[in-house]
């Protein structure tokens, strides 16, 4: 199931930029800055860097000061590039998870100036097998990317969780969001032009997440805890904007969301407002109280796939995507109270039928109990003799190729090189 799964997923939202526009060239790792540390405590620094990131070069891009860019190993394997965009004196700093079609050298100046123009550091990565990182594009590798990406900032650069604005943008709200969801320290998220799932972005008329749909972030939205700002054009002919608002009224601490009329899914970062917005939010969630913090550098990352605890779920408020979708433990309902013992006993004392009936009724209970575990699965063979997309994945793969998510003509095809680009009507 779930390598189905990732080949929908990689059919439906990652186009990476066919050849990577920029290179990479292995770096020496520099001395610490200041006076010159024991060789011995040096030494183990860099052992631990090079345990998690390695630095390198990149090429094909200008020189700017303040930039560097690393090679970050992930849990599943993968080795991703990310770049680090510094900030004199900036209080936060901005995980940047880009849309489709683009890699960090699409992105280079893009950070750079959102950087100087909003006074955060900012760090941006490529997902697996985008730009120069290593791997495939597939969901799962998006989270492992993230969570890889989040650790260098904590472990390589020093930075508290406190201090972290995850931004996610078009697909990259796919794993924004999903890493929001397991750490709750989080300052602040921003969502640009995000998507309530993949599969919602195809046919506007699903209302019900299936198991195969990638980026379920309607699922995950409402177990984010710390303020959320959405921003999306109301012109947006390849997300439509019902996509952020809905996720708007989903999140638990909602900031004013920015609606820019006129926007499409790829130039909102051309109006004035756009820029304005961003440093009101990011100036009111800088004088916001940190609550209880977390120590940064031991919190462990819950796996993508973990449920929240029962006290969490009993802490956050309901909301319709918990209606929609029970979770799994909470199916599991406790049986009633049986007779007593002693009740029993007399049963069994005046005859032996009984004893067989209630045998008889245990198998069924043990077989209803077995029946609720599997509810999920058997309404999803139900739904496949009912509903269009799930019939056909191979057929839902075509039609998604004709579009996509991302920052620049991400809902065509990238053209082959052999023929010539056609669009598709």
């Amino acid at each position: 199931m779930g390598g189905v799964t990732s080949s929908v997923a990689a059919k439906f939202a990652f186009f990476p930029p066919d050849p990577p526009s920029y290179g990479v060239v292995d770096e020496e790792e520099p001395p610490p800055s200041g006076a010159a540390p024991a060789a011995t405590v040096t030494a183990v620094a860099q052992s631990d860097a090079a345990k998690i990131s390695s630095r390198v070069a990149m090429t094909g891009v200008p020189w700017r000061e303040g930039v560097e860019a690393r090679r970050v190993r992930t849990r599943r394997g993968s080795e991703i590039i990310a770049m680090y965009v510094r900030c004199p004196k900036a209080s936060l700093t901005v995980l940047y998870s880009h849309g489709n079609a683009a890699d960090l050298g699409k992105m280079y100046e893009l950070f750079i100036e959102f950087s100087a123009r909003l006074h955060v550091n900012v760090m941006g990565y490529d997902y697996s097998g985008y730009g120069r990182s290593s791997g495939k594009a597939s969901e799962a590798n998006t989270f492992a990317d993230i969570e890889a990406a989040y650790k260098c900032l904590v472990e390589v650069y020093g930075t508290r969780g406190e201090d972290i604005v995850l931004y996610g943008q078009s697909v990259g709200s796919g794993p924004t969001i999903d890493l929001a969801a397991r750490l709750h320290h989080i300052r602040a998220v921003v969502l640009h032009s995000p998507i309530l799932s993949g599969l919602r972005v195809m046919y506007s008329s699903v209302k019900k997440t299936y198991w195969f749909d990638i980026y379920k972030n309607i699922e995950k939205i409402p177990r984010v805890k710390c303020p959320v700002l959405v921003i999306h054009g109301t012109n947006d002919d390849v997300v439509d904007c019902s996509h952020g608002k809905r996720l708007w009224e989903l999140s638990q601490q909602k900031y004013e969301p920015l609606w820019i009329e006129g926007g499409d899914h790829c130039n909102l970062e051309t109006f004035p407002v756009y820029i304005r917005h961003l440093k009101k939010f990011l100036s009111a969630i800088e004088k916001l109280p940190i609550g209880k913090e977390a120590p940064a550098n031991t919190e462990k990352l819950p796996a993508e796939n973990e449920t929240p605890s029962d006290r969490a779920l009993s802490e956050a408020p309901w909301t319709t995507s918990q209606r929609l979708e029970p979770s799994r433990k909470s199916s599991r309902h406790e049986q009633p109270p049986g007779p007593s013992t002693e009740h029993v006993d007399k049963h069994r004392r005046s005859t032996g039928v009984r004893e067989k009936s209630r045998s008889s009724t245990d198998r069924r209970e043990r077989s209803r109990r077995r029946s609720v575990d599997t509810f999920e699965r058997a309404t999803i063979d139900e739904n496949e003799q009912t509903d269009k997309p799930r019939k056909s994945i191979d057929r839902l793969g075509e039609m998604i190729r004709s579009m996509g998510l991302c920052n620049v003509d991400c809902f065509k095809d990238p053209p082959r090189k052999t023929e010539p680009s056609i669009g598709q009507s």
